[in-house]
C-alpha cells in the first residue's frame, strides 16, 4: 500500500505588504486609519448634542431605563440600545491618502448632518448609501 504524499509548503501571501514593516496590505492599513477616526468620533460633541435632541424619559415598565430615543425616519421610540447616530451625508470611503481631508471633514461634522435612527431604519440607509458609493 502506498502512502499519500502531504503537502507540507507554506501558502505565501502573494499581495504586497506595503505599510507598517511589511505587515498590512494598503487596504488593511486604510481600514486600520479608518477604524481608529470613527472610534475617536464618538467623543465628538455634536453626536451627544445629537442624542439630547432626540431624548425624552422613559416611563415605561423596564426601572433601569432612563431615557428613550426617537428615530428620526420611523418615528419610533427605542432605548439607547437599539439607537445610532448616522450622518445624513455619508463621511464616505477611505482608502487612499486623496480621500483622507473629506472624510475627516463629512465624519467630524455638525449636529446638521447627523440624525438618530433605530437599528433597522440605519441599517437600509447603510445599504443604500454603500450601493450609492460603489456607482
Amino acid at each position: 500500500m502506498k502512502k499519500k504524499q502531504t503537502s507540507t509548503k507554506k501558502k505565501t501571501s502573494l499581495k504586497i505588504k506595503p505599510r507598517n514593516a511589511g505587515t498590512m496590505t494598503e487596504s488593511a492599513f486604510w481600514s486600520f486609519i479608518r477604524s481608529g477616526l470613527r472610534q475617536k468620533s464618538r467623543w465628538w460633541k455634536p453626536i451627544t448634542l445629537c442624542k439630547e435632541n432626540a431624548k425624552r424619559s422613559y416611563h415605561g415598565p423596564n426601572k433601569r431605563q432612563k431615557y428613550e430615543y426617537q428615530c428620526n425616519c420611523c418615528k419610533g421610540w427605542f432605548p439607547a440600545t437599539s439607537i445610532n447616530v448616522d450622518h445624513i451625508v455619508p463621511a464616505g470611503n477611505l482608502q487612499r491618502a486623496q480621500d483622507l481631508p473629506g472624510f475627516v471633514e463629512r465624519l467630524f461634522c455638525e449636529v446638521d448632518n447627523l440624525q438618530v435612527l433605530c437599528k433597522d431604519c440605519h441599517d437600509q440607509k447603510t445599504v443604500i448609501d454603500i450601493k450609492q458609493l460603489s456607482k
